[in-house]
């Protein structure tokens, strides 16, 4: 058994540690990565200790069927902080590999790390070639694992090269010191992203006015304390059962589920509704405020909510019709994100401070971010116009899109109809095993993983997600591997 896998960073740490857990004997593995980060990606990168993780420890275990892994090594190391930094999580990502590597090396496995990209793919007799950056060939593989990680921030407003205009913030470490401690900073974006920026200018001591940018003007929610609940009803099973065959769920059917499920683990619907209807009606600074006052709220529907959108939300997303799907999108992609993707209540009380002291401020309705002549920016908003001495560009990178460095693959793979893109972005893939659908002849045993498959499972974020869609890879490529000995023994 021959497996590639094209990317080294969170996606592929899960593979490695699925297959190292699988038992699986005697196979090659090659991981193409270009990166001098491995194991870590874009996000756990090393960097200033205000990055944090977003999620508790027990959300953030790469190992299938096991939640306390990543605890486990939090508490190995005497790290006892509610949140570590995402730093100290890229050490356990980095970490988790090596062992990985380590197991499948002991029990026969020929494993090499080629740093890197991959940039063609070409179908052989029941085979893939895989062609790096170089030129050179790498042949032959029967299963390749594309888990290309996200995109870079799209430059909303072509500042890219303009004096002062920081287009890509991480690592912060790296680009902050740019910013003077008392010069006027604009930061496009709300999201966790812009969070992470305005973490790191004031842990560096900026003392000048901040002002984020964007359309709607939506930070991030509050996570509450976290709880213990395990889903009786909404849940995949359930709602694969509800659709049927080649159905469409209806979305009255998908809430009355979910209004079961809150109304049976003690939580009242309806504030859970009123809490989606206040997203983007508030001040931001009372918002926050009022949900850093319900961290320990005995209401646990929010909570509840945020676990079935995680479990459920890529099994759910293909059930709906497409009509259904861009309704979510167009009008409630910012709810969504806001209220299933929270920050830590430690990154909420120092924004609070910041609002407190008048240092920061939230802008929505952005109509434009321009360069000014005599140096820095402009920014119209909120019906107001204001000028910044730096803009760092603090935009979540786009999902569901081809990220920049996988394009001449992707198009490699479309040239030889081993892919197809999908209409909502990224590329088609089955959604049960993960695996491209292309237009040519049966696929070899090529696999999609995170934003790159996000059309078709849009809840792609997250590592339990990516954790669920390994394993489900993994049990494909083993299965198919053990059909392929059965053929070729009675051959």
């Amino acid at each position: 058994m021959r497996i590639g896998i094209v990317g080294a960073g969170a996606s592929a740490v899960c593979v490695i540690d699925a297959l190292a857990q699988s038992g699986t004997c005697g196979g090659e593995l090659t991981v193409f990565d270009p990166s001098p980060q491995l194991w870590r990606g874009r996000a756990y990168q090393r960097d200033t200790a205000v990055v944090l993780v977003n999620s508790p420890a027990e959300d953030m275990s790469v190992r299938q069927g096991d939640d306390g892994h990543y605890e486990r090594w939090l508490k190995e190391r005497g790290i006892s902080a509610p949140f570590a930094s995402r730093a100290e999580y890229g050490a356990y990502l980095e970490e988790t590999a090596h062992r990985g590597i380590a197991a499948l090396r002991g029990r026969g496995w020929l494993v090499s790390v080629v740093p890197e990209a991959v940039e063609g793919a070409l179908r052989g007799a029941g085979h893939l070639a895989l062609h790096t950056a170089g030129g050179t060939a790498h042949a032959p593989f029967d299963h390749v694992v594309l888990a290309v990680g996200g995109g870079r921030p799209r430059d909303h407003y072509g500042l890219a090269g303009r004096p002062h205009f920081i287009g890509e913030p991480y690592p912060l470490a790296a680009t902050l010191p740019a910013v003077g401690p008392d010069e006027e900073v604009a930061v496009i974006g709300t999201g966790l992203t812009a969070v992470d920026v305005v973490l790191g200018l004031a842990a560096r001591g900026h003392r000048g006015p901040v002002a984020l940018l964007s359309r709607q003007g939506v930070l991030p929610a509050v996570r509450q304390r976290t709880i213990c609940h395990q889903l009786r009803h909404f849940v995949p099973e359930r709602l694969h059962a509800m659709a049927g065959r080649g159905r469409h769920l209806a979305l009255r059917d998908v809430i009355a589920l979910l209004r079961t499920e809150l109304t049976e683990a003690g939580a009242d619907p309806d504030l859970v509704w009123e809490e989606i209807s206040r997203t983007g009606r508030e001040a931001p600074a009372d918002r926050l405020r009022r949900q850093l006052g319900d961290v320990d709220c005995a209401h646990i529907g929010l909570r509840v909510l945020q676990l079935a959108v995680h479990i459920c939300g890529p099994d759910l997303w293909p059930l709906l019709s497409e009509q259904v799907r861009q309704d979510i999108l167009v009008r409630h992609h910012r709810t969504l994100m806001s209220l299933c993707c929270p920050m830590p209540p430690s990154s909420a009380r120092t924004l609070l401070d910041l609002f407190d002291s008048g240092r920061l401020r939230v802008l929505g309705d952005v109509r434009a971010v321009t360069p000014l002549p005599e140096g820095g920016f402009a920014v119209t908003a909120d019906g107001t116009r204001l000028t910044a001495r730096h803009v760092i560009n603090g935009v979540s990178a786009p999902a569901h899109r081809i990220p920049l460095p996988a394009r001449r693959l992707v198009n490699a793979l479309y040239a030889g109809r081993l892919a197809m893109p999908h209409p909502d972005g990224g590329l088609c893939v089955d959604t049960a095993t993960s695996r491209l659908v292309g237009s040519g002849p049966a696929n070899p045993g090529i696999y999609a993983i995170g934003d790159i498959a996000g059309g078709t499972f849009f809840f792609t974020f997250g590592i339990p997600s990516l954790v669920d869609r390994c394993h489900d890879i993994v049990t494909d490529i083993l299965a198919n591997q053990r059909l392929r000995d059965r053929e070729e023994s009675h051959a």
